[in-house]
C-alpha cells in the first residue's frame, strides 16, 4: 500500500481528521492512478461519476508530492469552493508547510490606477455610477486582496466594475504609477511562490496562449497540472487559440481617450474628435446586424454590401484614431498604451474581415448594444497536444462526464491527448434504489407546437406530487424557459426561481433555503450545481441537449467532418449531447441518502436508434414510461418523511 492510498483507509489520516469521511474503493483507485501519473510525469484521463470523491482523490496525491502543481477548475465558483472549503482541512492534515494560492483573472481585481482615473472624472458619470464608485472607494480602504467579488453591496455585473478593473489591453504593466501596490501583481507573486495554485480554465489558457502579458511564466514552472471539470476544455481552448474583437473593446478605448482629453491632454482637441468618430461608426456597425441578440456565420453575413461598408468605416475611423495617438506619443503613458491597442485592434479587425482562410470558424455574436467577431480554430489538438508532448509535466484530466459509454476518444482526440492512461470509475450510489428515470409516453416531438403545453402540464403535476421537495426544470433554450416561466408563475404558489432574475449563486442559495422551490434554468445550471437532500427531489429536462444547428462553430465542425469523409452526427453532435445530458442528470443524486426522479421529455430517447446510446451513458436507474409511476414514487418520498 502506497503512502497515498494509506490515507484513504478506515484508520488513515482522512478518517481521523475529516468529519463523516468513509473509505471508497473508487476514490482510492483514482488517487493511486493520480499518484502514478505524478511520479512518471505522464497523462491520465479519469471519468469519476458523482459520489466517487474525485476532489480528494487528486488533492491528496498532489499535497503529498514534492513538486509544484496547478489545479484548474471549470468556474470561479468551483475554484473558490476548492480553495476555501476542500483544501484547508486536507492541507492542515497532510502538508501544513505547503503554500497554497488562489489566482483569478485580472478582471476580478481592483485596479487602483483606473479607480483613481474614475474618481478624477466622476462628474461625467451618471448618479448611479457615482453611487457605485463611492461604495468601491469605501471597500478599497479595507480590502486585503482587492478581489471585487467580495464587494457584497454591488451586483456581480455592476456597471462600475469595468471602470475600476483592468484588461490586458489597458493595463500599463510596470509603467503604471500604482504598480507596487497592484493587487493583481501581488496575487501573481503569491501564485509564483506557492506550491499549489488554484486557477480556472479560462485563466489557464490565457496563460498558456501567452495572451495575458506578464503572466505567461506560471504554467511552465509547474510539475503537474490537474484539470477538474475537464469536459469543458475543448471549447475553452478553442476560444483562447482563436481571435476576437468586440465593439465594446473599441468603445472602451474611445471613452478612455475622451477622458484623457478632458483631464490630461486638454490641448489635443483632435483626440476627442477622433474618439467621437469611432463611437459613431460603432453605433452604425451595430445597426447593420439584426436587432435581437444572436449568433451567426460571419463568413456568410460579411458578404452583404451594407455590412462590408460599415466594417470599412470602423476600420477607417480606428486608423484615424491611431494616427492621432501616434502624433502625441511620449506625452502620456495611458495614451502610449492606447496607441498600441489601436495598432493591435486594427490588425485583428482586418484579419477578421478576411474570411477566405480555412481551418477556422468565423462567427459573430450580438447583444442589445455590442457585436463581437470571432475566429475560432476547428481543432486545437495539434497545438494543445504538441504542448503536452513537449512538456515534462504530469497532466490529469477528470470530470464526471468525459466518456461516451466507456470510450474516451471524443474527448482525447479533440485535445490531442495521445498517450494518456484512461480510467472509468462508477458511482458508489445505488441508483436502482435511489432514483427513477421516467420517459413519458405520448409526448409531442420537441419541435411540435403542442410541446410547451405538454411540458407545462408535466411540471404542474410534479409540483403537486413533490410538495415538500425541490424541483429543477432544465431547458435547452432561453425561449422555452421564458415561455414556461411566464405561465407557471400564475399556476403555482410555490417559490419560483428563474435564471437571470439574480446571480446564479444567489438563486441557488434562495432555492436551497426554500426547501420546496422550483428552479428554471438553462446551460449554466446543467453542471457544477450541488444541491443535496430533499431540496432537490426531481429534475425535469425539456429535451435532448443537441447543440443548435444554427451555431456557427458547430456548422464549421460539421462541414469539416464532411470534407474528411466522417459522419458529423456520430463524431461531433451525438457525443456532445450525451455528455451534456449526463451533466444535467447528474444534478439529481448528489449523496448516498438522496432519492428522486429524473424526467426527460423527449420521445427520441425511445424512437431513434441513437436513444440507446444516451440511455447507456446514464446511471443505472429504474426506468418507466408511465408518468403516473414517477408521480407515485414522489408520493412515497413525501410519505417517508
Amino acid at each position: 500500500m502506497s503512502k497515498v492510498t494509506s490515507q484513504f483507509q478506515a484508520d488513515g489520516v482522512l478518517a481521523r481528521t475529516l468529519q463523516g469521511f468513509r473509505p471508497r474503493a473508487a476514490q482510492s483507485e483514482m488517487a493511486a492512478a493520480v499518484e502514478r501519473a505524478l511520479v512518471k510525469k505522464s497523462q491520465l484521463v479519469v471519468e469519476a461519476e458523482t459520489g466517487t470523491g474525485k476532489t480528494f482523490a487528486y488533492l491528496v496525491p498532489v499535497l503529498l508530492d514534492d513538486g509544484k502543481a496547478i489545479i484548474s477548475t471549470g468556474t470561479k465558483a468551483l475554484q473558490e469552493q476548492l480553495y476555501h472549503r476542500d483544501l484547508p482541512a486536507l492541507r492542515d492534515a497532510l502538508a501544513p508547510k505547503k503554500m497554497v494560492a488562489l489566482l483569478k483573472g485580472r478582471a476580478n481585481y481592483l485596479c487602483l490606477h483606473r479607480m483613481n482615473q474614475a474618481v478624477a472624472h466622476s462628474g461625467e458619470m451618471s448618479k448611479e455610477l457615482q453611487g457605485q464608485l463611492v461604495e468601491v472607494r469605501k471597500w478599497a480602504q479595507r480590502t486585503d486582496d482587492g478581489d471585487v467579488g467580495t464587494i457584497n453591496i454591488l451586483q456581480e455585473d455592476a456597471a462600475i466594475l469595468p471602470t475600476v478593473t483592468s484588461t490586458v489591453d489597458n493595463c500599463l504593466g510596470r509603467d503604471c504609477p500604482d504598480y507596487d501596490d497592484c493587487y493583481l501583481v501581488k496575487a501573481r507573486k503569491r501564485a509564483m511562490d506557492a506550491d499549489l495554485v488554484v486557477v480556472n480554465h479560462h485563466l489557464f489558457f490565457a496563460d498558456m496562449a501567452l495572451k495575458d502579458v506578464g503572466f505567461g511564466e506560471l504554467v511552465p514552472q509547474a510539475d503537474a497540472v490537474i484539470f477538474d471539470e475537464a469536459h469543458q476544455l475543448p471549447d475553452i481552448a478553442s476560444q483562447y487559440f482563436g481571435e476576437a474583437v468586440s465593439s465594446r473593446q473599441l468603445q472602451e478605448l474611445a471613452h478612455e481617450l475622451k477622458v484623457l482629453y478632458l483631464t490630461e491632454l486638454k490641448d489635443l482637441r483632435q483626440l476627442d474628435k477622433a474618439a467621437d468618430k469611432l463611437l459613431g461608426s460603432l453605433n452604425d456597425w451595430r445597426l447593420v446586424f439584426p436587432k435581437d441578440p444572436m449568433r451567426g456565420n460571419w463568413r456568410q453575413f460579411s458578404q452583404q454590401p451594407a455590412v462590408r461598408l460599415a466594417a470599412d468605416v470602423v476600420a477607417e475611423h480606428l486608423t484615424f484614431l491611431r494616427e492621432v495617438c501616434k502624433s502625441a506619443l511620449g506625452r502620456n503613458q495611458d495614451l502610449d498604451n492606447a496607441y498600441e491597442r489601436c495598432v493591435q485592434f486594427l490588425h485583428k479587425w482586418e484579419q477578421l474581415q478576411d474570411v477566405s482562410r480555412t481551418g477556422y470558424s468565423f462567427w459573430f455574436e450580438t447583444t442589445a448594444r455590442q457585436v463581437t467577431l470571432h475566429q475560432t480554430p476547428l481543432s486545437v489538438a495539434e497545438k494543445f497536444g504538441g504542448y503536452l508532448e513537449r512538456s515534462e509535466m504530469a497532466w490529469v484530466f477528470t470530470s464526471a462526464t468525459l466518456a461516451v459509454g466507456e470510450d474516451f476518444r471524443h474527448f482525447t482526440e479533440q485535445l490531442g491527448i495521445n498517450h494518456a492512461k484512461t480510467l472509468c470509475l462508477a458511482s458508489p450510489f445505488n441508483f436502482a434504489e435511489q432514483a427513477l428515470l421516467c420517459l413519458p409516453r405520448y409526448l409531442p416531438q420537441p419541435h411540435e407546437r403542442g410541446m410547451p403545453a405538454t411540458l407545462l402540464e408535466i411540471v404542474e403535476q410534479v409540483i403537486e406530487h413533490n410538495q415538500s421537495g425541490g424541483t429543477f426544470v432544465l431547458f435547452t433554450s432561453h425561449r422555452m424557459l421564458q415561455m414556461i416561466a411566464k405561465q407557471l408563475e400564475h399556476k403555482t404558489d410555490r417559490p419560483l426561481f428563474v435564471q437571470g432574475s439574480t446571480s446564479k449563486r444567489e438563486l441557488l442559495q434562495q432555492f436551497i433555503a426554500a426547501g420546496n422551490g422550483v428552479l428554471l434554468g438553462t446551460a449554466s445550471f446543467w453542471e457544477g450545481v450541488d444541491v443535496r437532500g430533499d431540496a432537490l427531489r426531481c429534475v425535469i429536462i425539456d429535451k435532448l441537449p443537441f447543440a443548435s444547428p444554427d451555431d456557427p462553430l458547430l456548422q464549421a465542425r460539421v462541414e469539416d467532418c464532411r470534407l474528411r469523409g466522417v459522419d458529423p452526427f456520430a463524431q461531433v453532435q451525438l457525443p456532445q449531447a450525451i455528455i451534456a445530458l449526463k451533466q444535467g442528470a447528474g444534478r439529481l443524486i448528489r449523496d448516498a441518502d438522496d432519492r428522486g426522479v429524473l424526467i426527460v421529455c423527449d420521445q427520441r430517447l425511445v424512437t431513434k436508434p441513437y436513444g440507446g446510446v444516451f440511455l447507456q451513458s446514464l446511471p443505472a436507474m429504474r426506468r418507466t414510461r408511465d408518468l403516473t409511476v414517477a408521480l407515485e414514487f414522489l408520493d412515497t418520498l413525501e410519505n417517508s418523511e
